[in-house]
């Protein structure tokens, strides 16, 4: 029906903040620890394929957008919005996608607060698979937004595919 939705429980909202904050914790926390211990451009010793590197970016994923602390921080302001709408109304998803939504908002309020504190956002995670593949550095922020993302992108197939196969079976029984 237009104009009608469902509410989520309140206690969704609370579960929602309390998993960004942590998220925003852990990432500041890590980030302040790489700061004050490890000088820019230096590394931990190899653990595997895993490196722990002190880099800042200036920039979005992957160095684009380089030096416009500005312009990034006016975008992730839209997508915190973007995400608490998500939240407030796109109650179809459920509980997991309410989750989904938090470490988003979690992991970009904690790149947002780097860019507004230091006009650039501390990584520090280097990953090496092989000799000849190389993710760019990042941080625990970012790794909550792919993480994120990724089951939002999942749940929300999973549960736009089930309304099809409802819509398609219940117009299958008008013929």
């Amino acid at each position: 029906m237009p104009g009608s939705h469902k509410h989520r429980p309140w206690w969704h909202g609370l579960i929602f903040l309390v998993i960004a904050a942590a998220i925003v914790i852990l990432d500041q926390v890590t980030k302040e620890w790489i700061r004050s211990h490890i000088v820019e451009g230096e590394f931990l010793p190899e653990m595997g394929c895993l490196t722990i590197v002190h880099v800042e970016n200036t920039g979005s994923a992957f160095g684009l957008f380089t030096n416009q602390a500005f312009l990034l921080s006016m975008v992730a302001i839209a997508g915190l919005v973007v995400v608490l709408i998500f939240f407030r109304y796109l109650t179809e998803l459920g509980f997991a996608g309410g989750i989904a939504l938090s470490f988003i908002f979690g992991g970009a309020l904690g790149n947002l607060i780097d860019r507004l504190r230091f006009g650039q956002v501390t990584d520090f995670i280097d990953v090496r698979l092989w000799d000849m593949v190389r993710w760019p550095a990042f941080n625990v922020a970012d790794s909550a937004i792919t993480v994120g993302a990724i089951m939002l992108g999942v749940i929300a197939l999973v549960t736009f595919k089930k309304e099809d196969a409802a819509t398609s079976s219940a117009g299958n029984k008008d013929i």
